[in-house]
This record gives C-alpha cells, sequence and structure tokens, in this order.
C-alpha cells in the first residue's frame, strides 16, 4: 500500500534536489537513435529472443545490438544470480564493445561486483524483453548502511526492480541498499555528465509473448496517426500530495484539447463508467484492476497510454487480471509504468510529470526518467522506449481526417471542438462538430453535440444529432456506456422511440453483463413507457424479473 510518510529534512531536500531528462542524448553527430539501442533477451526463452528480434526488426535496431544471456526463467531473481548472470556478463559486454567506456579493474565489491572506473556510455535505450527477469529479492545478507537514506526504516532494503538496477550500468558500484536519486529527474536540461550517470531502460512484457510484441507494434501504428481517443483522469480523494498530481494531469489533458472525464468520487471507476475509446488513463487507488477495464471485451485504444498508481502493481507480468500494469498490457495499452515492491508516494512516476514531457515530444523512456524520482528502486517502464504519442499534430490529424480510423477519426474533432470552445469560438466548435459528422460520423461527436443543443433549449437539434445512433446495429464493450447517453439524450429530446431502438441494440449484447443490465434495465423501461412501446416494456420486465431473482437467489 502507497503512504506518505512524515519527510526528514534530508529526504525534503533530496526530492527538491534531483531531476530527470528529456531530449536527446549525446551531440549531434551522434548516430541514428535506433542504433544506439540495445535489446536484451534470455537465450534460455525462445520467446524472449523473438520479442528482440521483432523490436529489432520493427525499429530497425542493428541485430549487433542484440544481447542474449543465459539467465533464470522465472520473473524473481537473487542477488547473487542477478550480478553471476546478468549484471557481470552484460557490463562486461557493454564494456568490451564500447557502449561504455569504464576502465576495468582486479577489485570486486562487497557484493561480489567487478570494479570499474566509468566516465561515460553512449545507450540511448536498453530494451529488455520478457523473459529476462522482473525484480530482486531483499537479500539480508547484504544489509548495509546507506546514509542518510537508511536512516528511514522503508529504504532498508536491497529488494529493486531488475530495470531499475539496469539504470546504473554507468556507474556500476553504487550501493545497492535503498535508492539511488535520479540526475534526470525534472531536469530540462541536463549535462552531458548527467545523461552519462543513467542507462535508460524500458521492458517488452506481458502475460504473453504476443502481448510483449504487440507493444512495438501498437506504438508505430500510433505514431502514423496520432494520439485519438478520450482521456480519463480517476482522482481517489486520499492524499494531500497525490490527488493534486491528478488535479494538475486533469488540467494538462483538458488544455491539451481531449475530450477528458474526471472522476473525483472515493473509489475507482464503477463499472458503468463512460469508457469509450480511451486513449490515456491516470488514475489512483486500487489492487488489482476494476471497473470498466473489466467488461468483457474492453480495449484501449491504439497507442494509449494508462497508468494506475498503486504500490504493487507490476508485481507480475504474467496476469492478465490482478495487478494493473500487466492487466493493462493484456487489454491493449501502448505504454505504461509500475512498481515491482512498496515505493512510496514520493518515489512512483508523478503522472503530471509523465505527462507533460510526453505532451512536449519526448519519446517515452525519456519521459518516464523525467518523471522519476529514485532509481535502484522499484519502478519499471513498460513500453517501447522510442515510442512518440505526440509525434503527430492535431492539425495534421485534422488535414487527413478520413484517412484515420473511422471510430477514432471524431476524437480528433471533439478535441478541436473543445480547443475552439477554450478560445471562445462556441459557434464555430458547434459547426465543426456539424460539419464532420458528415465526413466521420461518430457516437461520441453526435453525444456531444446532442447536449449543446439541449443546454441551448433546442431539443430538436438534439434530436437530429443523434438521428444515425438508431440505426447503429451493435456497440462493442467500451461503446456501452456511451451508447446508453445517447439513449438518455434521445429520451430528453423526445424522440422516446428512437431511444428504444438504442436500448434495443444495447441489451442485444450477449455479453453485456448481468449487473449493466440490472441497473439500465429500469431506465430503458421508463423509455419504453414514454413511447407507449407496450410490447418492448414486456419484454424488459420479464428480464428485469428474472435477473432480479436470480441475484436474490444467489
Amino acid at each position: 500500500m502507497i503512504f506518505r510518510r512524515p519527510a526528514t529534512r534530508h529526504f525534503l531536500a533530496l526530492l527538491g534536489g534531483v531531476a530527470a531528462a528529456i531530449g536527446p542524448v549525446g551531440a549531434a553527430a551522434d548516430p541514428p537513435l535506433a542504433a544506439r539501442v540495445l535489446v536484451l533477451a534470455n537465450s534460455d526463452d525462445p520467446d524472449s529472443r523473438r520479442i528482440a528480434r521483432h523490436y529489432a526488426e520493427v525499429r530497425g535496431v542493428p541485430e549487433a545490438n542484440l544481447i542474449t544471456l543465459k539467465l533464470p526463467l522465472g520473473e524473481i531473481i537473487s542477488w547473487k544470480e542477478f550480478i553471476a548472470t546478468l549484471w557481470q556478463p552484460l557490463l562486461d559486454q557493454l564494456v568490451a564493445a564500447g557502449w561504455v567506456d569504464a576502465i576495468p579493474m582486479t577489485a570486486t565489491d562487497a557484493i561480489g561486483r567487478r570494479k570499474y572506473a566509468p566516465y561515460r556510455h553512449r545507450i540511448a535505450a536498453l530494451v529488455v524483453c520478457r523473459g529476462v527477469p522482473l525484480k530482486i529479492e531483499h537479500d539480508p545478507a547484504l544489509s548495509a548502511e546507506v546514509k542518510p537514506f537508511t536512516a528511514r526504516g522503508e529504504f532498508r532494503t536491497n529488494a529493486g526492480a531488475v530495470d531499475a538496477e539496469l539504470s546504473l550500468l554507468a556507474v556500476p558500484n553504487y550501493p545497492i541498499n535503498a535508492f539511488v536519486p535520479n540526475s534526470l529527474f525534472q531536469n530540462e536540461r541536463p549535462s552531458l555528465y548527467e545523461l552519462g550517470q543513467v542507462v535508460k531502460v524500458s521492458r517488452l512484457d506481458g502475460p504473453t509473448a504476443e502481448d510483449a510484441n504487440a507493444l512495438v507494434d501498437r506504438a508505430v501504428a500510433a505514431e502514423r496517426t496520432g494520439l485519438l481517443g478520450r482521456a480519463y483522469v480517476d482522482i481517489a480523494n486520499r492524499d494531500k500530495v497525490g490527488d493534486p498530481w491528478f488535479e494538475n494531469t486533469a488540467q494538462q489533458l483538458t488544455a491539451l484539447g481531449f475530450d477528458t472525464a474526471v472522476d473525483r468520487e472515493s473509489g475507482t471507476m464503477p463499472l458503468a463508467a463512460r469508457i469509450d475509446a480511451p486513449v490515456l488513463y491516470f488514475g489512483w487507488y486500487a489492487g488489482s484492476v476494476d471497473g470498466p477495464f473489466l467488461l468483457p471485451g474492453f480495449r484501449f485504444a491504439p497507442g494509449a497510454i494508462a497508468l494506475h498508481l498503486y504500490s504493487y502493481s507490476a508485481s507480475t507480468m504474467r496476469q492478465s487480471t490482478g495487478a494493473w500494469t500487466g492487466s493493462f498490457v493484456a487489454r491493449g495499452v501502448t505504454a505504461t509504468v509500475g512498481n515491482v515492491h512498496e515505493p512510496y508516494l514520493h518515489f512512483t512516476h508523478p503522472p503530471h510529470l509523465l505527462l507533460r514531457a510526453l505532451a512536449r515530444g519526448a519519446n517515452l523512456v525519456d519521459a518516464a526518467y523525467f518523471a522519476l524520482p529514485a532509481l535502484s528502486w522499484h519502478a519499471v517502464l513498460i513500453g517501447d522506449p522510442l515510442y512518440r504519442p505526440f509525434a503527430v499534430r492535431l492539425e495534421e490529424q485534422l488535414a487527413n481526417l478520413t484517412s484515420l480510423p473511422p471510430r477514432l477519426a471524431p476524437y480528433a474533432v471533439l478535441r478541436k471542438m473543445h480547443q475552439l470552445d477554450d478560445d471562445g469560438h462556441r459557434e464555430a466548435a458547434t459547426a465543426l462538430g456539424i460539419s464532420a459528422q458528415r465526413q466521420v460520423p461518430g457516437l461520441a461527436v453526435g453525444v456531444t453535440l446532442a447536449r449543446r443543443f439541449m443546454d441551448a433549449g433546442d431539443p430538436d437539434a438534439a434530436g437530429q444529432a443523434l438521428g444515425f445512433a438508431p440505426l447503429l446495429t451493435a456497440f462493442d464493450a467500451n461503446e456501452w456506456a456511451l451508447a446508453r447517453e445517447a439513449a438518455q439524450l434521445l429520451a430528453a429530446a423526445g424522440r422516446a422511440n428512437r431511444a428504444v431502438d438504442v436500448w434495443r441494440t444495447l441489451f442485444g449484447a450477449p455479453s453485456l453483463p448481468v449487473e449493466l443490465r440490472l441497473a439500465w434495465l429500469p431506465e430503458a423501461l421508463k423509455t419504453a413507457r414514454a413511447a407507449k412501446d407496450d410490447v418492448q416494456m414486456k419484454v424488459w420486465q420479464t428480464e428485469l424479473a428474472a435477473l432480479t431473482a436470480a441475484v436474490e437467489k444467489k
């Protein structure tokens, strides 16, 4: 469980003084970014090797940059195994190949690592593939004081994420107990020296090898179209530090024009929450994936970035339900972060910092290290490190509207409508929505226009804006709550008979959960009554009675 401890003077000084990096690594004469990406796989895991090859092919990483090591097959590794099978062989290879400039020594440190005198590295990103162990368990025999950090009980541990330890390959003899401040944290203009202290690590991992491979495929696809979809922020109302992070995130998303839903109720988003085209999600605070993410058939929009702040969100990457990070990958996310052990709130990725860096054009790995306070700790980054979600500007999307995916193109229109609203051009925003519906009709734009017209006291125009909705023959899981909104608006606009058609299509989805049927059938019955549709009323009354009896029997 994440909680905030009272900070000591040293602790606050640490948090205020450390910094993270956005932007290119090295000088202008450096080779292309993909040529400076290394890919690490487990030679004993065929899937791990396939993922590495797939990533290299998709991103144009030279074959010589693929590294395989014989590693344990489980997600958990001991410090002894980590040093013997991963850390030392990898570092030795990197030094020998000139990726890390360091002078080797004959001595070893207290935990058995060969001592080096390093002074820089040339690695843009290290991609760790599924099959490489995920986390290191605490070894009491290696406990040692690291002042001032181990003065606090929660930092008297050497447990950590494998990736967080590999971030320090260029400073190889750091103390493994507690953590190491990240010199790139909130560092807008890191020096070459600061950049040389950190190897940026990202992981391609998930419940299956196919899930891991899809991370790069989705990233590349999203870079062609730009982010398309809706934004969701779930504020937990539990902490005076964490909650403002999410409020800040919501403000940024609104400023970027995204159609943004903010849940400020205690607890996580309910099952019935609207969740169409989720391309940006930032929330906290529950121990395992829940709410609309568990709807049968739920999928993130291509390119989606999602973060759920919870202590053990990445305790395993092998499960499609339970811990958030692996569950998100299984549901189609393109990039996410998590923690393998208890990080404590100040040492997670603050969502507003991650979003700020991405929105300015940073790639995923640079943005993640800009938002990460500590290394040799518990955080992991999941996704293609080169992914740039904001590589395509909104103006480019609008100029190529009809070539965008039909179900997602309307969300670019919504984003522009919000920007026009913010600039005081509400009539122009409405006109854009009406015009776009002729090119790329979408239920989300229809609902937005209908609400505008209802607010303006024009129910006839509201009904016209959703006139196509009753003609739709199916809704996917992400659209169920949106379809409900459409039916409600049609009924409010005096078109109850057309609203009944929408309800009928919605309840025709075989996988619509019982919980939603029970919650929404009374609304549909009210609409059928207003439409004087006695036949449909009887059908829904019968269904509601049967479902209620079945639930009560349980």
